[in-house]
């Protein structure tokens, strides 16, 4: 009597497996469809990125090119501490060479200060500082 049953039970399954099987695949294509039909709009969504950069350039006040000697400034400093010393240091010699209290730090320029670890940034540091409109400085590196 087990065997007739099992029998059934197995027949079942593969049928909604195959039914299942089918279905997904229908599925699956409409979004693909869709996601395809959205890269163009993120394409041109980044356009639109480029332009507000543009007049972000357009807003620079002052932009001077800066040689930051990071080993008369943080180097008095324990090994451990000194590459997020040396990022303080950064963003307080610009602050006073740009008069303003505004400083932030691009990543480029934080990745370079902690390249080689906490305990050795580098022994100076070449930077770009730009100033806008409202006074708040962004420290870029050095255009070569």
């Amino acid at each position: 009597m087990s065997n007739p049953e099992k029998e059934e039970e197995i027949a079942t399954v593969p049928e909604t497996v195959e039914e299942e099987s089918q279905t997904p695949p229908v599925v699956e294509s409409t979004p693909v469809e869709s996601e395809v039909e959205e890269k163009p709009a993120e394409s041109v969504s980044a356009a639109g990125k480029e332009e507000v950069e543009g007049q972000e350039e357009i807003e620079v006040v002052e932009e001077k090119t800066y040689t930051i000697p990071i080993a008369k400034l943080g180097y008095t400093t324990d090994r451990g501490h000194r590459a997020p010393r040396a990022v303080r240091d950064v963003k307080k010699y610009v602050s006073r060479h740009m008069r303003s209290d505004e400083v932030s730090i691009s990543n480029e320029i934080n990745a370079t200060i902690w390249a080689r670890g906490i305990n050795k940034p580098p022994r100076k540091i070449v930077v770009r500082a730009v100033k806008d409109k409202e006074g708040k400085v962004v420290v870029y590196p050095a255009k070569t």
